[in-house]
């Protein structure tokens, strides 16, 4: 027996659960090739972008040739913000680029210098004056992916640190731990 004689499964159920999908990969797409554009990588964002474009067309074309479709309209705005969550989580994954760390103490600074040198990071220390007196002012530039390692470095050294972490647009010369060479690294060289 027959509940929904006349009901279209694929305009109303099957339609908008790929406008869905094609709306996250489409804004995921969107999400790392704006990461990739301000990385200064243009081709991978001219490919990514070309991709993102397609994507987008077919979506929305569905949607055009069906506007009596209103969950088509949800499935659109809803895949859009799934898109840019989901984007977002893959860059962090990615890991592409570089970061510099500046690390404020009052404490001895000795240690953490000497462990993140042994480690093979670049480190520059000031001295400086704070608001409350002395400090010492601890520089590196790392990359992304080792990010996590470098920071359980300074909660064991100086806990009470102040930690600050910027995205560095391009490196030129310095120290970095070696690592094998993979796809990412190739997308994002230090230049020595």
């Amino acid at each position: 027996m027959d509940f929904f004689p006349e009901f279209d499964w694929f305009l109303w159920v099957i339609m908008p659960l790929l406008i869905f999908l094609a709306r996250i990969i489409d804004q995921s797409l969107g999400t790392l090739r704006i990461i990739f554009v301000s990385r200064s990588l243009r081709k991978l964002a001219a490919v990514v972008g070309f991709f993102e474009s397609l994507i987008w067309l077919i979506a929305i074309s569905q949607i055009i040739q069906n506007l009596e479709n209103w969950v088509s309209f949800i499935a659109f705005a809803g895949g859009f913000a799934m898109g840019n969550y989901v984007g977002i989580y893959l860059e962090n994954k990615l890991a592409i680029g570089m970061l510099c760390l500046r690390i404020i103490t009052h404490e001895d600074a000795s240690e953490l210098v000497e462990e993140l040198r042994e480690s093979k990071y670049g480190v520059t220390t000031v001295s400086a004056t704070g608001a409350s007196g002395n400090v010492r002012l601890i520089l590196t530039v790392i990359k992304r992916t080792d990010l996590e390692k470098v920071q359980t470095i300074i909660t064991k050294r100086v806990p009470k640190a102040f930690v600050s972490v910027e995205d560095v647009r391009s490196v030129k010369e310095g120290f970095f731990p070696a690592q094998s060479v993979s796809f990412l690294s190739r997308l994002n060289p230090v230049r020595k």
